[in-house]
């Protein structure tokens, strides 16, 4: 019997005769996943702060088991609330497995019908532990795993956009003048794009349509199992300086200017003395990878909504383009940007944004954008194929 499983057992049998609970630990106040084509997202909340004790790794199956992929976290207290399997069987997983490992330990374990990479991800506020698996569903065999994954960002066509209206529900975003709110302006904003990108032939999907709350996992969940090609993170900006206007887009790099931590840690719901972390969890992703998409991409709408709005829209301060570490942007794997199209805090702004005819402006520039983004990497694409 494997060391791992056998000390699971043996702590159950501990728990059965009633171990105390060490104080100060972290509770699991929630698991939850979400299964997409050839993509799951689990996601287990916690109570505080943990660390990973054990990083994620791979066992073969065993003794009639399936495969599992397994790691510990440091800091937290199970008990028995969940001794039983949550049951997914979505054809990537069989289900989901919580024990108390040791008394300050849990192991979180993911059996697998099949699987051809992952990875993991701690975040604050809430505090949970981010689990991402893809594979195609129903390939069992190894040799056929890695069949129908997605192209490189370099040569994938660009047809499926996904179009995120920031905030909503229980989270209204920022509040500006006359009661404006972020959440709302961001739904028009969604709504006014949409049929703007399905006359130029792109496939669009929403985060959400109406006015209800979404975790960021969701929302990035939702934009991975739709095969997203672009990610359109929609906001207003706020400032307490009510002279502050103008328009920005930011786009995901591990690096960051310092005006860009209060707009991510607003955007990101943390403390700007978080940013920090985040920075550090960018830095061991891949991001560079499609960094360079995704700033090309945050050109391209920039210029379009500074040049391109009509004469009764302008001018309007060009704030630029910006890098920040965003939330809403890594935990998608495609090229994606976060368009800050005006402020509510701003009396000629928060009037703009206000105004259907601006709103639709702004829509139609980043529709004209993304069109331009999506020729420029077809030509590339035909350039490195010669």
């Amino acid at each position: 019997m494997r060391a791992g499983r056998l000390a699971l057992l043996t702590f159950a049998a501990l728990l059965c005769l009633g171990v105390e609970r060490p104080p100060g630990l972290s509770d699991v106040a929630e698991l939850r996943h979400w299964s997409y084509p050839d993509y799951t997202r689990v996601v287990v909340e916690l109570t505080d702060e943990v660390r990973i004790k054990r990083n994620a790794r791979l066992l073969p199956p065993a003794d009639g088991r399936p495969e599992r992929l397994y790691m510990d976290l440091e800091g937290v207290w199970v008990g028995r609330d969940y001794e039983n399997a949550r049951p997914v069987g979505d054809g990537l997983l069989e289900g989901i497995r919580i024990g108390q490992n040791t008394k300050t330990a849990i192991r979180v374990v993911l059996d697998l019908e099949t699987h051809a990479r992952h990875r993991v991800l701690l975040l604050s506020h809430p505090d949970r532990l981010v689990i991402d698996v893809y594979g195609r569903r129903g390939k069992g065999d190894a040799s056929l795993r890695d069949e129908g994954l997605r192209l490189p960002t370099d040569l994938r066509q660009v047809r499926t956009i996904v179009l995120d209206a920031g905030h909503g529900g229980r989270d209204p975003g920022a509040i500006g003048i006359g009661g404006l709110r972020e959440k709302d302006v961001t739904l028009k904003l969604a709504r006014a794009l949409q049929p703007k990108l399905e006359e130029r032939g792109f496939r669009v999907v929403n985060t959400r349509d109406s006015d209800k709350a979404l975790s960021l996992e969701e929302r990035t969940a939702i934009a991975e199992g739709a095969g997203g090609d672009l990610f359109v993170s929609l906001h207003a900006n706020a400032s307490r300086r009510r002279s502050a206007n103008g328009i920005e887009t930011y786009y995901l790099d591990q690096n960051y200017e310092r005006h860009s931590v209060t707009v991510a840690a607003r955007e990101n719901g943390v403390p700007r003395s978080e940013v920090n972390d985040l920075q550090r969890t960018l830095a061991r992703l891949r991001v560079s990878e499609v960094s360079p998409h995704s700033k090309r991409l945050a050109e391209h709408v920039q210029n379009e909504l500074i040049t391109g709005l009509p004469k009764q829209y302008r001018p309007v301060e060009d704030l630029g383009v910006k890098k920040g570490p965003f939330y809403v942007l890594f935990l998608s794997g495609m090229p994606a940007v976060l368009v800050e199209s005006g402020f509510v805090t701003h009396r000629g702004e928060s009037k703009r944004l206000r105004d259907p005819g601006y709103i639709d402006a702004v829509a139609e520039g980043i529709a004209d954008a993304l069109v331009e983004y999506r020729d420029d990497t077809a030509a590339l694409a035909v350039r490195s194929s010669w």
